[in-house]
């Protein structure tokens, strides 16, 4: 499922012109951001938690030349999917 087709879902299970629903969408994406920058857990009872992990430098290795590379500290969204959301799928 692309955006659009996520935007088209929400105005007929919400009952809203597609218009509301994309800024709905865009809004809560830009909320569930923000908050990601400021290193706040999002925990959305049910679905699931997305929060900010810090993954330290290491040395690695390019495969196309063997050569030894440092690769830099940086940080990635982690997202841990909610129980009500895991019994869905499986």
């Amino acid at each position: 499922m692309n955006k659009t087709e996520l935007v088209n879902a929400i105005a007929e299970k919400a009952n809203l012109s597609k218009v509301d629903a994309k800024n709905a969408l865009d809004a809560c994406l830009e909320a569930v951001a923000g908050a990601l920058e400021q290193n706040e857990k999002v925990a959305l009872i049910g679905f699931g938690t997305f929060s900010v992990a810090e993954k330290g430098a290491r040395t690695g290795i390019n495969p196309r030349t063997k050569e030894t590379i440092e690769i830099p500290a940086r940080k990635a969204v982690k997202f841990k999917a909610g129980s009500e959301l895991t019994d869905k799928i499986n």
